[in-house]
This record gives C-alpha cells, sequence and structure tokens, in this order.
C-alpha cells in the first residue's frame, strides 16, 4: 500500500461515525436511539467507502446541535435558551426555555423530548417531559426532579437564567385524540405527572371534549404535591377529578403544637386524624398510605365510564400499577405505561 492509499484509508477513518456510549443512552425506547442514528450511519458509510464515493455520506454525520430557529428534530439537538429556573421542593426544579418569537414547540399531548448535557467529559442524556400547553407560544416548561447521585442532576442543578441547554424530539408513541376515550384514569408517581399535564391541558382548553378525566397524583408528603394551584383550577372543571396519596404526614409545628423542627412520621390510612389535618379543599380527595391493589379496584369502579389507564412512575411503581390494573380486570389494551 503506498502513502496515497494510507492516506485515503485515513481519511475514510476519519469519516466514520463514533459508536455512542452507552450513557448516551436515555434508556426511554426512543425512535430513534443514538444507537439507530449510529447503526444507520455506519452501514451508510461502510457502502461509501466500498466504493469510494464519499457523496453517498451526504446526511450522515451524527446530531449536530443547531440554534432554536430550525425545527424541532429527532435527530437533531437545539440549543434553546432558559428563561427562568423555580425550584418547587428541595429537589425538583420547574424549568422554563424560550422558544423565538411565538413559535409553538410542536409536540402532542404526552410527548416527550431527549435532554443532552456533560459531565466530567461524560456525555450523558436523559428523558423529559415538557409541561407546558402545546398550544403554548414562546416557550416551553420542563418539571426536573434531581437526585443526590444523578449525573443529570448534577448537570441540571448547575444551570442558571440565561444558560443554554440542547434538546432533541419530539418521541412518545401516545397521542391523545379528543374524545377517542369515554374516561382518562391518570395513575402518577411524582414527576411522572408530566405527561399528564399536557393531556389535561388539552382535554379542558377544547370546550368540544367531553373526556372524563380522574387523575391520582401520589407523593411523600402534602408539601410535596407538584403544581397545587393548577390541579385545583383543573378539578373546577366538570369533567375533572383530582386525587391524592400521600405515603408520609408532614407534622408541622402550627398543626400539633409542637414548638422546633418539624417531624416526620409514616401515615397509614387507619389515622383517622389526618385527614382533619390537611387544608379543607384535600380532605375529601387525600388518602394515606400506598396506592394499591384496594384502592386501585375503588379508582376503576368509580370511574364514570370505562376508562383508559395512564401510568407514569417509578419503574417499581408503573410495574405495581399494570398488575394492579390487570387484577381490576383491565386488559392490556386499556391502559398505557409512559
Amino acid at each position: 500500500m503506498d502513502e496515497r492509499e494510507d492516506g485515503d484509508a485515513e481519511a475514510w477513518l476519519k469519516l466514520k461515525p463514533v459508536e455512542p456510549l452507552a450513557s448516551q443512552c436515555c434508556g426511554s425506547g426512543c425512535s430513534p436511539c443514538v444507537f439507530d442514528i449510529y447503526y444507520r450511519d455506519l452501514e451508510r458509510w461502510e457502502a461509501a467507502q466500498a466504493r469510494n464515493d464519499r457523496s453517498l455520506l451526504t446526511g450522515t454525520q451524527p446530531p449536530e446541535t443547531q440554534g432554536c430557529s430550525t425545527e424541532l428534530s429527532p435527530e437533531t439537538f437545539l440549543a434553546f435558551h432558559i428563561s427562568t429556573m423555580e425550584k418547587l421542593t428541595a429537589d425538583t426544579y420547574l424549568v422554563r426555555f424560550t422558544l423565538p418569537g411565538s413559535r409553538q414547540l410542536g409536540l402532542h399531548p404526552g410527548q416527550h423530548l431527549i435532554l443532552r448535557g456533560t459531565v466530567d467529559g461524560l456525555e450523558i442524556q436523559r428523558a423529559y417531559t415538557p409541561i407546558s400547553p402545546v398550544t403554548a407560544e414562546g416557550y416551553f416548561d420542563v418539571l426536573i426532579k434531581c437526585y443526590q447521585t444523578g449525573l443529570m442532576s448534577r448537570y441540571v442543578e448547575s444551570w442558571r437564567p440565561g444558560d443554554t441547554a440542547f434538546w432533541r424530539g419530539p418521541f412518545g408513541s401516545f397521542l391523545y385524540e379528543p374524545n377517542k376515550y369515554g374516561e382518562l384514569l391518570m395513575l402518577a408517581a411524582g414527576t411522572g405527572l408530566a405527561p399528564m399535564v399536557p393531556i389535561l391541558h388539552s382535554i379542558t382548553d377544547n370546550a368540544d371534549d367531553e373526556t372524563f378525566v380522574t387523575l391520582v397524583g401520589c407523593f411523600k408528603t402534602f408539601e410535596g404535591i407538584y403544581l397545587k394551584s393548577f390541579f385545583q383550577e383543573q378539578a373546577r372543571f366538570w369533567n375533572v377529578r383530582t386525587f391524592f396519596v400521600l405515603s408520609q404526614w408532614q407534622k408541622r409545628s402550627w398543626l400539633d403544637g409542637h414548638q422546633g423542627p418539624p417531624r416526620v412520621t409514616t401515615a397509614l390510612s387507619s389515622q383517622e386524624d389526618s385527614p382533619g389535618q390537611l387544608p379543607w379543599s384535600y380532605r375529601d380527595k387525600t388518602r394515606f398510605g400506598r396506592l394499591g391493589q384496594g384502592l386501585v379496584d375503588e379508582l376503576v369502579a368509580c370511574c364514570r365510564r370505562k376508562p383508559f389507564t395512564l401510568v407514569c412512575g417509578s419503574p417499581t411503581f408503573t410495574e405495581d400499577m399494570a398488575r394492579c390494573l390487570m387484577s381490576a380486570g383491565l386488559t392490556e389494551d386499556s391502559y398505557f405505561l409512559f
């Protein structure tokens, strides 16, 4: 092999797609996944090299970063500026990103995006669902929970207003259609509320959509419930009911007369005095303990129409709810797991 051939081989190697790291896959089943893109580009590269025709590589470069003046794309990361960052709880943020002019993000209710971050030189990607209405113009909001050992959490907690973050999408196979279901039963744990919010928005913003909604939010404490004012507003609609399940009861000094730091105790459904310590508007729609088979049976039975159920939360929560729904008489085609 002469020097010219060596140079050609080296040039081709420089054009070869780089295999993504495992951390670059968000693990949420997106299509295309970063590995789908890689294998597609690798196949094209191999064909182009075999024919010695670089024109075949057109459009095969890995996802680039572009400004937010272009359309959202599943394969291309776009840059969005952070306008506000509100701390809702000790570990959860509501982050608003700006869109050019009056542009809309272009998602269907319940679809999600992929966020790219870099920590200690390691690229990571995670899936998040915007909670703003799909009709929102000039912005979109994302609810993000941070964990002490999470790499993406470290990246998010470093954000400040004016910073730039990179997103691609949309993804998600559940596309809500008005009046397709008689009733939606929404079971959400923590930030699992995220895909439920834009779906609920789309129903109550549409006077012609007569879908009933029963929303159940599971949290540790009353203080930890996200978006209280939003859900109070939604519950005023004739076709929306909201319920909450609290696994712990946080007693504050102004409630129990205790002087000093708040006391935290595990609250079970047998604690008859706990509901009375909640604000009156929550007393009749809050249960203590955990969402299990008995309560799922009760929720399915009290739905005004045959429900289609949406479930979102941790993997354990999702698996538990799927099992409970099957035991409650629902079939696999009557629920969706985010």
